[in-house]
């Protein structure tokens, strides 16, 4: 758990990137557990894991060789243990860096967001350096640096979901049902935003298209509504899905035979098309027909 002054740090890096403070909160106490800081020779220090694997590719031959006869890289992933306590893991870097230290810092995941140095300039920043003064600058460092991970990721829009599946897997990769991640931000979110966490809204399913409901909003509603107005349900085109649209799909389900959920997956999407007056092939030709149809039946 964090204290006051550390909440209201990672809210307000949470507030700059506009999502509700509870939310970056709850990531940020997983991927923490909870601690910001570790005291290094009577520092606070933002908490470290050297990835030996990555220091490995970043080296020269001679500096390889030198680092991996003394245990510190492999081109094996895991292979080179992180210490169980912080002091010993700053100790690692300290060695890693005496071999090359821009490869050290870049081969750390730095503070409660665990980001990686090597992502400096995807991130934007001037240098390593400027990634890790970052991370050292506190609490606030370091809540900012993993807001800017989740913006620069594309992350923030699975965050506004409460999709914590989705935020699971782009932020702690394919493995992260091992270690339960999504179910312990959906609990710590409960928890912080003072109740149960609200369903999920509609997300991708299964395969690229997306499955849309009642609150999704883009270019894949704008089409949705312009396909339907074709079928005979006119709708203005605002790439908003709300109740207007809902009732458009609801009512071309019933008329199809299928569930009238008011949800667009697979199967809906399928019909759509299939209905359209020129069958689900001919996409440029229908492309063409669809602006007519659009003009003259949208509301006015």
């Amino acid at each position: 758990m964090f204290d006051a002054r550390t909440e209201k740090e990672i809210a307000a890096a949470a507030e700059a990137l506009g999502i509700e403070p509870a939310t970056l909160i709850a990531i940020a106490e997983v991927e923490s557990g909870g601690q910001v800081f570790a005291d290094i020779e009577g520092r606070d220090e933002p908490l470290i894991r050297f990835e030996g694997h990555y220091f490995d590719k970043r080296l020269s031959d001679a500096d390889r060789a030198r680092a991996r006869a003394d245990g510190i890289a492999s081109p094996v992933a895991g292979e080179v243990a992180n210490p169980a306590s912080q002091e010993a893991r700053w100790r690692l870097l300290r060695r890693a860096a005496a071999i090359n230290r821009q490869a050290a810092y870049e081969s750390v995941s730095w503070g409660l967001g665990q980001v990686m140095g090597a992502h400096w300039q995807w991130l934007g920043f001037a240098d390593i350096d400027a990634l890790v003064a970052e991370a050292r600058e506190g609490a606030a460092g370091q809540a900012r640096l993993m807001a800017r991970f989740i913006d620069k990721a594309g992350l923030k829009q699975a965050i506004e979901r409460h999709d914590w599946e989705a935020f699971a897997r782009g932020y702690n990769g394919p493995g992260f049902r091992r270690h339960g991640y999504d179910q312990k931000i959906a609990a710590a979110y409960a928890r912080h935003s003072g109740g149960a966490a609200p369903a999920p809204k509609p997300r991708r399913a299964g395969g690229a298209e997306e499955l849309l409901g009642r609150g999704s909003q883009g270019a894949a509603v704008v089409d949705l509504q312009q396909m339907l107005t074709a079928l005979g349900y006119p709708l203005a085109d605002d790439g908003q899905f709300g109740s207007a649209t809902e009732r458009a799909v609801k009512d071309f389900q019933r008329e199809k035979g299928l569930a009238a959920d008011g949800l667009v997956g697979p199967d809906t999407r399928a019909a759509i098309r299939k209905a359209l007056p020129l069958g689900p092939t001919f996409g440029e030709i229908w492309s063409a027909a669809l602006g007519w149809l659009k003009r003259r039946f949208s509301p006015r």
